[in-house]
């Protein structure tokens, strides 16, 4: 399982843990991820995806899973989440 997020495509980042002597060893920040199911108005259904604490603050901000996927960048979004978006856009032309 990769740690990246499905949404954003954040992933691991690397750096220095810094002692107090001042020696350095490399070290990995790992994103905050987490299994969650988002609700999907134009579908009607919920969407199983593993996305970073600060992607599910944005999905919030802009209003919900359909608003945030209109708005990504195709190149950010896992191959889950691409599908997913092609699925919404489907169910809204439709319903219009």
């Amino acid at each position: 399982m990769s740690r990246v997020c499905e949404l954003t495509g954040k992933g691991p980042m690397s750096g220095n843990n810094v002692s107090h002597a001042n020696n350095k060893t490399r070290r990995r920040f790992l994103p905050n991820l987490n299994d969650v199911t988002l609700q999907s108005e134009a579908l009607g259904r919920g969407i199983k995806l593993r996305i970073s604490a600060s992607a599910l603050r944005s999905v919030d901000h802009r209003g919900g899973l359909d608003r945030f996927l209109a708005k990504a960048k195709d190149t950010e979004l896992s191959a889950d989440a691409l599908k997913v978006k092609k699925e919404i856009a489907k169910a809204l032309v439709a319903q219009a």
